[in-house]
C-alpha cells in the first residue's frame, strides 16, 4: 500500500473514532461512545492503541464531583487520518476506473 496507508487507523472502529474527531475538535468519552454506538470497554480499547500510536489525546477532569475523559486527535493523528483518507480516495478511484 501507499505510504498514506495507515493500519493502526484503519480498522473500522477507530477510523470511525477519527472521522467523528476530526471533525469535532475535543468531545467527551460518552458523547463519543453513544455517537458511535459502541460500549465504554470497546471504545476504551481503541482509544488506548490510538493512544499509544500518538494519535490522540485522552484529558481527565472533573464535572460535578464525577471523573470525566475527553479526547481529541493529536496534530500526528490529525495528519495521519488525512493521509489515510487521501489513501483511500486513490484506491477508491483506481476501482472506479476498472471496468467489472
Amino acid at each position: 500500500m501507499g505510504s498514506g496507508f495507515n493500519e493502526t487507523i484503519h480498522v473500522p472502529t477507530r477510523l470511525r473514532i477519527c472521522a467523528l474527531l476530526a471533525g469535532a475538535g475535543e468531545m467527551e468519552f460518552g458523547v463519543v461512545r453513544d455517537a458511535l454506538a459502541l460500549s465504554d470497554s470497546v471504545l476504551s480499547k481503541h482509544l488506548k492503541v490510538l493512544e499509544q500510536a500518538g494519535f490522540v489525546h485522552l484529558r481527565k477532569g472533573t464535572v460535578n464531583t464525577r471523573t470525566r475523559t475527553w479526547v481529541r486527535l493529536t496534530k500526528a493523528g490529525a495528519g495521519a487520518f488525512k493521509a489515510h483518507v487521501e489513501e483511500l480516495q486513490k484506491l477508491a478511484a483506481s476501482a472506479d476506473d476498472l471496468s467489472i
